[in-house]
């Protein structure tokens, strides 16, 4: 990498600053051809590393912008590169045009992730620490937040290593016995072996099964509001939003399509799904919205189901229920400001589960229900250095392969094989982890990884 690259690193609007990020070995003589410093006569090259200067960019003798500049030496800045960062006036021409007085001077302009790309080339962070950043930026809640930022601190990398370590540690043994057996024996070696393995295989499916909630507090758990018409289903969703999201009316079939909408409760994010109210209908447009709303629920992590305290318990509404007995499901009893004493018996019958009663309208019973989602899904508080969730499809998919290579181990063991098998599929599962810290990945890969960044980072 011997060419500097320049790009904005911050969103284009009329805000009050916005930063162009310069790297690469040109750096500094770059930002001596273009950079006026309003007091000091010293070049920026001439300046201390990790320092500020106010002054001006000049492209020739126009002066673009009032500037502050931010100087960062090789190797420690976010590339390990010569960095300078122009924080100039938000406006989006303005911002422009610094960008491009800068790659006037031979700057290329940075693809997108090419920063951190270049942080992980050259050994600043690793892969898993890579991915993690992309993550923080795109967090929808506290909690995904929080644990991008703990796989930014290198938790995912602590664990990955640790599990590689043990699984070279053993493959140099076989070899080293295999190369010289008088003076290194494998007696009992194989119980050893085996007792290891198996915990490799446990903490590797600890990490596995952490995907699916790692998934959910990427993306949001998708969570459909479902019931008959008129039950308060986009009463609920409005309540979650903070705002009238959905049509509420008191006419039966209001909702003809699903609506979306991203809320985060207690930290946690909910992909919300008002759905049409399911019921046999000749209505045409009526009919496709029930069709879409059973399809929700099929898909759905959670279903926030909901009745009317009003209103007896159909014989439609216990199908709906037997339909969606497998998924993870609260029973709502809503509309309770509107009756004395509601009648939970028959729903917790049907159910086999404590039905909890709310009231959309008087925003009654909400806290018991948001309990129930934490329960349902996390802990109440997660500590990050003991709960690791992983969130990418890519990294699973490695974990899966280790955790495969594993398992032909012990078959070997159980089969009396001979020790080198076990050192072919101990490097397996060794390379696999690797694909996640970067250490055994290809170059197309790598750059697959990084097209999926913002620009600017």
């Amino acid at each position: 990498m011997t060419d500097t690259i320049a790009a904005i690193s911050t969103g284009l609007s009329n805000s009050g600053i916005s930063i162009i990020r310069v790297s690469g070995p040109e750096t500094f003589q770059v930002m001596d051809r273009i950079f006026r410093g309003k007091k000091s006569g010293k070049k920026l090259s001439e300046q201390k590393t990790h320092t500020i200067h106010y002054g001006f960019i000049c492209d020739g003798e126009e002066i673009v912008d009032e500037v502050l500049v931010s100087v960062m030496r090789a190797p420690h800045t976010y590339t390990a590169e010569d960095v300078a960062e122009i924080n100039c006036h938000g406006g989006s021409l303005v911002t422009k045009k610094v960008l491009k007085t800068v790659l006037k001077q031979g700057v290329r302009l940075a693809e997108a992730g090419e920063f951190t790309k270049r942080a992980f080339l050259n050994g600043r962070i690793d892969l898993s620490k890579a991915e993690a950043v992309m993550e923080v930026i795109r967090a929808k809640s506290d909690l995904a937040l929080k644990n991008s930022m703990a796989q930014l601190r290198g938790n995912v990398l602590k664990e990955i290593s640790e599990l590689r370590e043990t699984m070279i540690h053993h493959t140099a043994f076989i070899e080293a016995a295999l190369d010289d057996p008088e003076h290194i024996s494998l007696d009992g070696f194989t119980n050893e072996l085996k007792a290891s393995i198996i915990e490799i295989r446990e903490r590797l499916y600890r990490l596995i099964s952490s995907a699916e909630n790692g998934r959910m507090l990427k993306e949001g758990i998708r969570t459909v509001i479902l019931g008959r018409p008129n039950v308060g289903k986009s009463s609920l969703l409005n309540l979650f939003a903070g705002e009238e999201r959905a049509i509420v009316t008191d006419i039966a079939g209001t909702t003809r399509d699903t609506i979306e909408e991203t809320v985060t409760v207690r930290g946690i994010a909910l992909s919300l799904i008002d759905t049409a109210g399911i019921r046999s209908t000749e209505d045409i447009v009526e009919k496709i919205g029930v069709e879409k709303a059973k399809k929700a629920a099929e898909e759905a992590d959670l279903i926030l189901y909901l009745a009317d305290a009003t209103a007896e318990v159909t014989e439609e509404e216990k199908e709906i229920l037997s339909l969606i007995a497998d998924k993870k499901c609260i029973v709502l009893l809503n509309k309770i400001d509107l009756c004395e004493t509601p009648d939970t018996s028959v729903l917790e019958e049907l159910t086999g589960q404590k039905v909890l009663c709310i009231s959309a309208k008087e925003e009654e019973g909400l806290d018991a229900l948001y309990d129930t989602i934490e329960a349902l899904f996390f802990k109440k508080e997660i500590s990050y250095n003991e709960d690791l969730y992983i969130t990418g499809e890519r990294q699973k998919q490695s974990l899966l392969d280790a955790y495969e290579a594993m398992g032909k181990v012990l078959d070997s063991i159980e089969a009396d094989m001979p020790e080198d098998f076990y050192s072919i599929d101990l490097m397996q599962g060794y390379e696999s982890l690797g694909e996640i810290t970067g250490e055994s990945v290809d170059e197309d890969l790598v750059n697959t990884i990084f097209r999926e960044f913002c620009m600017g980072k």
